[in-house]
C-alpha cells in the first residue's frame, strides 16, 4: 500500500539524535511530548458540526458560520504542539445552503448560503482560518434530492403541468404514471397533474433529482467545483445508495463516475459517502468513493462491544479484515472512516460512560486506529441525546454545551431533558485536567505523534486474555506496536507470547489511559487498565 507521508522514520531519528524528540522511558515515566509537524494529507481527525446547533454569534439561538470561525481555538488553535486545543484536523459542516428545514437537508438553493448561518464571505472567511491551521473542511452535499421550494422542482411541475416537454426541467426529477410506480418506493402526486406522481423515498418534501438525466448529472458537478473553488476540501455526501433506489450496480456507477471527475478537478479532494447498510453492500462503493463504516460504532457496533465489554479481538480482526477489503478495493484512496455516532444516531454517552472508563476505551480505540476517525461535536465533552418517546432526530442535535453564555438553542421540536446533561460544559471539562474533553486531546495528541497509526498496514495481535491486543503497524521503514487493554485490571505479558508479533519490541514511546500507566522490563510487559500503549523495535 502506497501512501504519502510527510517525514520517514529516518528524519525522526534524526531528530531524536539532535535531541528534538523524546519518548518515554522503559519504567512508563512521560518524558516531555513529542514535537510534530502538521501532515498535510486527508489522514485526519474530523469532527462532525450540526451547523445551528453549534455556536451562535449574533444572539438568534441559531448556530452559524461566524460561531464556528469564534470557536476556532477550541477546536486547533494552529499549533498541533500547544496542548491549548482538541486538536482536531478536519471539519465537517451539515447542510449550509439554503433550506426550509432547520436541518437543511432539503435545499433550495444550492448556491445561496442559507440567512441562518451567515453569508458566502463567511464560509470563505471559515475556509482561510481552517487552512492557515492546516484543518480540511468538508460540506455536506445533499445530491440526492432537494426541497419541494426548490425552483428546480417548481419548475419540474409547472412541465408537467403543461405538458410541456421541451423544459429544460420536464426530466429533472424521477416521476412515474400510476402504472409504472415501481412497488417499495415511495411516490407523490405532481402538483397539478392527476396522472404522473414524483419519486420520494425520504419525504414527500424531498423529491428525488433524475440521475439518467445527463443535464442533472454536470449541474451535480457544477455544484461541488464552485465550493471548491471557494476553498472546501471535499464533500460528505447524503444518502449515496439513494441515488438509484434499491439498484446498488446504478448508484455504484454513478458516484465512480462522479468522484473520477472530481479528482480530475482536484486531485487531492477528500470525499466520504453515507451508505448506512451491511460491509457487503457498503464495499460496492468504495472502489471510488470512501463510505463511513456503520459496523463499528452505536450501540452494538465492533468498537462499542469492545470498549464496553472487553472482548478486543473481536475488534482487532475484524479492523484488519475490513482494511483488507477497501484497500482491495481502492489501494490508491482507500480509507477507513469510522464514527461512534453522527447527526442521526442516538449519542455515544448514552451507551458509553465516561465514568466506568468505557467511553475512554472508546476514544482509544476510535483515534488510535487507521484511516479518518470522526468524531461527533459535543462527544468529546460526554454529551447526551436520544430520539425518545418523540422519536424525533431533533433530540439527537441539541445545543453544545458551552458553559460561557453562548446563546445557541436547542433546535426545533426537541425535548430532550436538560438533567440528563449530567457530563457538565465544555467551561468545566477545561478547568478539569482529568475530564473527558483532555482525554480525546490526549487521545488525538498520541495519534499525531505516530503517523503510522493513520497511515499504516494492519496486522493484528492477540494474546491468551481476551481484552489484550492490537496490531502491528507498518509504514515505510517504521513498524510499531499499538496494544489495547480494555479490561478494568492491570495486565502483565511476555511480549514474546503475543500472537501476531514479527519483531522484538524494546522502547514504549507512548501511551494513554486511565490505569497505572504501562512499563516495559526486559520483554514483560504491564499495561495498565483501559489503556493503549506504543512500542517500536
Amino acid at each position: 500500500m502506497k501512501k504519502k507521508f510527510c517525514f520517514s522514520k529516518r528524519m525522526i531519528c534524526s531528530l531524536l539524535t539532535a535531541g528534538m524528540i523524546t519518548g518515554l522511558t522503559g519504567c512508563g515515566e512521560k518524558a516531555p511530548e513529542a514535537m510534530v509537524d502538521p501532515i498535510d494529507d486527508n489522514y485526519r481527525v474530523f469532527y462532525e458540526i450540526f451547523t445551528g446547533s453549534f455556536s451562535d454569534s449574533n444572539g438568534d439561538g441559531i448556530g452559524d458560520l461566524r460561531g464556528i470561525i469564534n470557536r476556532m481555538d477550541y477546536l486547533n488553535d494552529g499549533n498541533i504542539n500547544s496542548g491549548e486545543s482538541l486538536g482536531v484536523q478536519g471539519i465537517w459542516l451539515t447542510p449550509i445552503f439554503s433550506s426550509p428545514s432547520y436541518h437543511k437537508y432539503d435545499v433550495i438553493d444550492y448556491y445561496e448560503i442559507d440567512s441562518d448561518f451567515g453569508t458566502e464571505e463567511d464560509l470563505k472567511e471559515l475556509f482561510e482560518v481552517c487552512h492557515e491551521r492546516n484543518v480540511k473542511v468538508i460540506l455536506d452535499l445533499v445530491l440526492n434530492h432537494t426541497s419541494s421550494s426548490n425552483p428546480w422542482f417548481l419548475s419540474f411541475a409547472e412541465a408537467h403541468k403543461n405538458k410541456d416537454t421541451a423544459s429544460p426541467y420536464y426530466d429533472y426529477y424521477t416521476y412515474v404514471t400510476k402504472e409504472t410506480q415501481v412497488s417499495g418506493r415511495t411516490y407523490r402526486q405532481i402538483p397539478g397533474c392527476t396522472d404522473e406522481y414524483y419519486e420520494c423515498n425520504f419525504s414527500g418534501d424531498m423529491p428525488e433529482l433524475n440521475y439518467d438525466n445527463e443535464e442533472v448529472r454536470q449541474e451535480a458537478l457544477k455544484i461541488a467545483k464552485y465550493y471548491l473553488d471557494l476553498g472546501a476540501d471535499g464533500f460528505r455526501f447524503d444518502a449515496i445508495k439513494y441515488v438509484y433506489f434499491n439498484d446498488t450496480g446504478k448508484s455504484s456507477e454513478f458516484w465512480d463516475w462522479y468522484m473520477k471527475e472530481l479528482r480530475a478537478y482536484k486531485e487531492d479532494i477528500y470525499c466520504v459517502g453515507e451508505c448506512w447498510s451491511s460491509d457487503q453492500e457498503t464495499l460496492e462503493y468504495v472502489g471510488g468513493l470512501n463510505c463511513f463504516n456503520f459496523q463499528i460504532g452505536q450501540g452494538e457496533g465492533v468498537l462499542t462491544k469492545a470498549a464496553r465489554n472487553g472482548q478486543v479481538n473481536a475488534y482487532t480482526g475484524y479492523i484488519v479484515s475490513y482494511q483488507d477489503k477497501v484497500l482491495a478495493e481502492n489501494s490508491e484512496y482507500g480509507m477507513m472512516c469510522n464514527f461512534l455516532a453522527n447527526h442521526d444516531t442516538d449519542r455515544a454517552a448514552g451507551f458509553l460512560n465516561a465514568s466506568t472508563g468505557n467511553a475512554q476505551m472508546a476514544a482509544n480505540l476510535l483515534i488510535l486506529c487507521s484511516g479518518s476517525p470522526f468524531m461527533y461535536y459535543g462527544e468529546e465533552i460526554g454529551m447526551k441525546g436520544t430520539r425518545g418517546a418523540a422519536n424525533t432526530d431533533a433530540n439527537r442535535r441539541l445545543a453544545m454545551l458551552w458553559g460561557d453564555g453562548d446563546t445557541v438553542k436547542d433546535p426545533i421540536g426537541s425535548d430532550f431533558p436538560a438533567d440528563k446533561q449530567v457530563n457538565g460544559t465544555v467551561e468545566e471539562q477545561l478547568s478539569d485536567e482529568n475530564s473527558l474533553y483532555h482525554y480525546y486531546a490526549k487521545v488525538i495528541a498520541v495519534r499525531n505523534r505516530h503517523p503510522e497509526i493513520a497511515r499504516g498496514d494492519y496486522e493484528a495481535v492477540s494474546s491468551k486474555y481476551s481484552d489484550l491486543g492490537g496490531f502491528e503497524i507498518t509504514y515505510e521503514d517504521s513498524t510499531i506496536l499499538l496494544l489495547h487493554n480494555t479490561s478494568a485490571e492491570e495486565i502483565e505479558v511476555e511480549l514474546s507470547a503475543l500472537t501476531g508479533v514479527k519483531g522484538e519490541y524494546k522502547k514504549i514511546t507512548d501511551f494513554v489511559g486511565l490505569g497505572t500507566g504501562a512499563s516495559l522490563k526486559g520483554s514483560t510487559l504491564k499495561i495498565g487498565a483501559r489503556t493503549s500503549v506504543i512500542l517500536e523495535k
